[in-house]
């Protein structure tokens, strides 16, 4: 009797299984087949959480992934650094103090925290920041600064976005490069009212503005143009000719823009400097030396919230600037080199290290933007399944938002759309699940994978 139980049992779980896959076998049928989906590629994996296979459709097709690129990254990171990770900016100055005067220059150096001045974490927003350097400033006796205020932003190297990201892209809030000090989050924004310009977030230090916008449509179809150390922007496209919208860029030169805001608080605390402010990586444009922060003379320390926070912003709100970022910190921390061809190798070398056949992860950067990632949906439900059997699996899964019912991070980029992540079905079933798909042209994308994804509920 209890044999018969036990083989009852396992029959109604193939079935059951079989059920589930015939299904999205018919539902992926059917969206194929559909006119959007003529030129289409997929790739389409599942698994239960304990690896047994579900459905396979060109599981091990390598495919632009966009932001589900982010599990890899977001992974990687709270494993190599640490959940407790955190980032640190400091204050320091060379030359003399006496009597109040500092005879030399003042500084200010990070190693590259993307979320120092970023308004998503209590107790860490910009007026945190600049109010606890002041009190720092103050208690070093610190009055009238002879020399310059100079941020050093040499802990990365000069490229500050990956080579492979689209030109209309980096303009934009989500092409925010990574520095060495980055600051509110490497955005801007502008309030537009029609074709119009009303007000700045803060002022851009010496860009022109080439204003190219019409009026026109319901929405935002807007789109700006800047270079990382450019003093020319452009914005085009159209936004609708009676609303007031606020479009946001990618600042061009964060680190200047700390330091102007940091020259401004001393000033308005009648502490003056007699110098320029600058950058390192703006001196050595000029073709000058800066010279780097001195190590023996700090007055003032700030950490970052912890990288398991960090992460869940990572991954909530898709921050391309975190992900690409945290590549670049894996690179330094482990192989001094803070390039990101260096970090990017890591992250495809971290993931082969953990079984995933390299030819299915096909990096280009940590974050998606670049249509250059190919990577397979069966390495991402391989990178999934590892992430769920460790200690930092929590606040890696914390930070994956619920989107039509189930626990998934999406990616878009044009015409592509890709969503993974973990799904417990009304019947216990837990899997896991990666679908990404390339080239689907016109038509609504994300409705159309619901429809495939609502067979797992």
């Amino acid at each position: 009797m209890k044999t018969f139980f036990l083989f009852a049992l396992l029959g109604a779980q193939l079935y059951s299984s079989q059920s589930v896959s015939d299904k999205i076998d018919k539902s992926v049928k059917d969206m194929m087949s559909l006119p959007n989906a003529l030129a289409a590629n997929l790739s389409f994996y599942i698994t239960d959480e304990n690896r047994n296979l579900i459905y396979d459709y060109n599981g091990s097709k390598g495919l632009s992934t966009a932001s589900t690129q982010k599990i890899f990254t977001a992974a990687a990171a709270l494993e190599t650094l640490g959940k407790n990770y955190q980032f640190t900016t400091t204050a320091s100055y060379s030359g003399k103090l006496s009597n109040g005067n500092l005879d030399g220059d003042f500084y200010i150096t990070s190693n590259g925290d993307p979320t120092l001045g970023s308004w998503r974490y209590e107790n860490y927003k910009p007026e945190n920041f600049k109010q606890k350097l002041l009190e720092a400033i103050k208690k070093a006796g610190i009055k009238k600064i002879n020399g310059s205020l100079i941020i050093d932003d040499s802990y990365f190297d000069f490229q500050s976005t990956p080579g492979g990201w689209p030109w209309n892209d980096l303009g934009n809030y989500y092409g925010a490069g990574t520095f060495g000090v980055n600051w509110k989050e490497n955005q801007f924004d502008i309030s537009i009212t029609g074709s119009q310009f009303k007000s700045f977030s803060y002022d851009l230090d010496k860009v022109n503005w080439i204003n190219e916008l019409k009026t026109g449509g319901i929405s935002d179809q807007s789109l700006i143009y800047t270079a990382p150390h450019s003093h020319t922007a452009l914005i085009n496209g159209t936004l609708p000719s009676s609303k007031t919208l606020t479009v946001s860029g990618a600042t061009p030169n964060p680190p200047i823009q700390l330091g102007l805001e940091i020259e401004n608080l001393l000033q308005d605390n009648n502490i003056p400097i007699s110098g320029k402010v600058t950058t390192f990586y703006n001196e050595k444009l000029a073709g000058k030396s800066a010279g780097k922060a001195p190590d023996n003379s700090f007055i003032f320390e700030y950490k970052s919230p912890t990288l398991d926070k960090i992460i869940y912003w990572f991954l909530r709100k898709s921050i391309n600037l975190y992900g690409e970022t945290l590549v670049k910190t894996m690179a330094k921390e482990k192989l001094n080199n803070a390039t990101f061809e260096t970090g990017v190798a890591f992250l495809k070398g971290f993931w082969k290290s953990k079984g995933i056949n390299p030819i299915m992860i096909n990096f280009a950067d940590g974050s998606g933007l670049s249509p250059q990632n190919y990577v397979s949906a069966k390495a991402q439900v391989q990178a999934l399944l590892y992430a769920k059997k460790q200690s930092w699996f929590d606040p890696f899964y914390d930070g994956f938002p619920t989107q039509n019912g189930i626990k998934m991070k999406s990616g878009t980029i044009k015409d592509s759309k890709s969503f993974a992540g973990y799904h417990t079905a009304s019947d216990g079933k837990k899997y896991v699940f990666s679908i990404i798909l390339n080239n689907y042209q016109g038509g609504n994308i994300s409705n159309e994978l619901f429809k495939i994804l609502e067979n797992l509920k």
